[in-house]
């Protein structure tokens, strides 16, 4: 059987097609686990394959050193020019882009069955392509000068915990990388100007690192020429990258809304989940109302955006449409209302009220007081909460709530009579009357409108 460089074209052949096989099922299982559960967006497909080479970059690379080391020894004492030095690396390039070619056709063939929003993005599938190129030639550069059995396990360990440990540091490390990042966000998927700056900054690195590895190996002056060239290009990549502004991503996002009962508004990809978190936030505006918080309208924002709660607007984070979202969204939106205490008792008390808002049940609270607060508290009737919440909103927020404002505490259980007030004495300020209407039928009927 004729060698090719020191391996049979069928060992070439055998062991291509098993690293597209295997890269094909490492990056459609990767790609699946990332997609974003609910959302019907190509930015969703475009983030799941960049997202898939977090596991086929370092099959990838492994591959790559392996063939490498067996080349080495077969050319062993030999002269090699530019062209053939090139040749098998560039063609391990085309295999592993194979197989990242079919992983993203197999999605795309599930995406065209479902009205997908937004456009499919060339630039991210880009990245991908460009980042699977540099894990290649990394473990092409590593095989060669390592040529032992333990290179091509050594190559794909290396590269998975170098660049996994890049993306997570955050700050520019993490937009160096081949990847998108974790949480995936999809505000800032459609970001291809960005896309097309790292792909601009991989080809550079990877063509400066094989073209510089051919350099040495061929010894010519033609070849380390180009690899300056592209370490020209890839520095063009990285200041374009490192320079550009973040994009003001929610305001160039052209929201799906609901009008009624309150206007709630998603990103398009993720319409699906408008009558879920209508449900839910229209409860929470009504027992707002009427308060500095009170809102009409609930807006998605970007994952990274503090939510900061504006008159008449809800901002959320919405992750995905997973079981339990709405519930997710309001829990994380109610707890920006105010922040933590710093006291046992008093964030006991901002609990009851939290839970209330969040429609839990109230909860006993490490003290004594926090059990009794609660119990006077769901003796309330709704309206006499709501009208309670107005009153005492800014203790609420600044951590002021105190026994005084549930009833005075165990020592004090004053019983109103229709019609009564009860007095809530706050710490620092005169008395407050707080009208309560005991029975329901004494209640005001208040029917509520955003």
């Amino acid at each position: 059987m004729r060698e090719h460089a020191g391996v049979t074209r069928e060992e070439l052949k055998q062991s291509a097609a098993v690293t597209v096989a295997v890269l094909m099922a490492l990056g459609l299982a990767a790609a699946w686990s990332v997609l974003i559960p609910g959302v019907d967006a190509w930015e969703n497909i475009v983030a799941a394959v960049i997202g898939s080479l977090r596991l086929t970059g370092p099959v990838a690379a492994g591959f790559a050193a392996w063939v490498a080391l067996r080349k080495r020894k077969a050319l062993r004492g030999r002269t090699i020019g530019a062209w053939r030095a090139l040749k098998a690396p560039l063609a391990i390039v085309v295999v592993v882009l194979g197989s990242f070619a079919a992983t993203v056709l197999v999605l795309a063939v599930k995406t065209v069955l479902t009205e997908q929003a937004g456009p499919l993005g060339l630039p991210g599938l880009g990245v991908g392509m460009a980042g699977l190129a540099l894990y290649s030639v990394i473990g092409w550069v590593a095989g060669w000068f390592a040529p032992v059995a333990i290179t091509p396990p050594l190559a794909g360990l290396g590269c998975y915990l170098l660049f996994s440990r890049l993306a997570a540091g955050g700050g520019w490390t993490d937009r160096l990388t081949p990847g998108a990042g974790r949480p995936y966000d999809l505000f800032q998927m459609s970001g291809g100007a960005a896309f097309l700056d790292q792909t601009i900054w991989l080809l550079g690195i990877t063509t400066a690192l094989l073209l510089g590895w051919a350099a040495m190996v061929t010894r010519q002056a033609l070849v380390l020429a180009c690899a300056l060239l592209a370490v020209l290009a890839a520095g063009t990549g990285v200041a374009r990258l490192l320079g550009a502004p973040k994009p003001a991503a929610a305001q160039d996002i052209a929201y799906s809304c609901q009008e009624w009962p309150i206007t709630v508004c998603l990103h398009p990809a993720m319409r699906a989940g408008l009558t879920e978190l209508g449900a839910a936030f229209t409860k929470i505006a009504s027992r707002l109302a009427g308060t500095p918080a009170a809102f009409t309208r609930v807006e998605q924002r970007p994952l990274e955006d503090e939510l900061r709660p504006v008159p008449g607007l809800a901002p959320i984070h919405v992750r995905d449409l997973s079981a339990g979202f709405a519930d997710e969204a309001s829990y994380e939106y109610v707890e920006s209302l105010a922040a933590k205490c710093t006291g046992t008792p008093a964030d006991g008390y901002r609990e009851i009220v939290m839970a209330w808002l969040r429609g839990e049940p109230l909860p006993g609270g490490p003290l004594p007081e926090h059990e009794y607060a609660a119990a006077w508290f769901s003796g309330l009737s709704e309206h006499q909460r709501r009208e309670w919440l107005r009153m005492f909103f800014s203790d609420f927020q600044s951590c002021r709530l105190s026994s005084t404002h549930f009833g005075g505490g165990p020592a004090e259980t004053p019983r109103g009579r229709s019609g009564a007030a009860r007095v809530a004495t706050t710490a620092g300020s005169p008395q407050q009357v707080y009208p309560v209407y005991p029975d329901a039928g004494d209640a005001p009927v208040t029917d509520w409108r955003p």
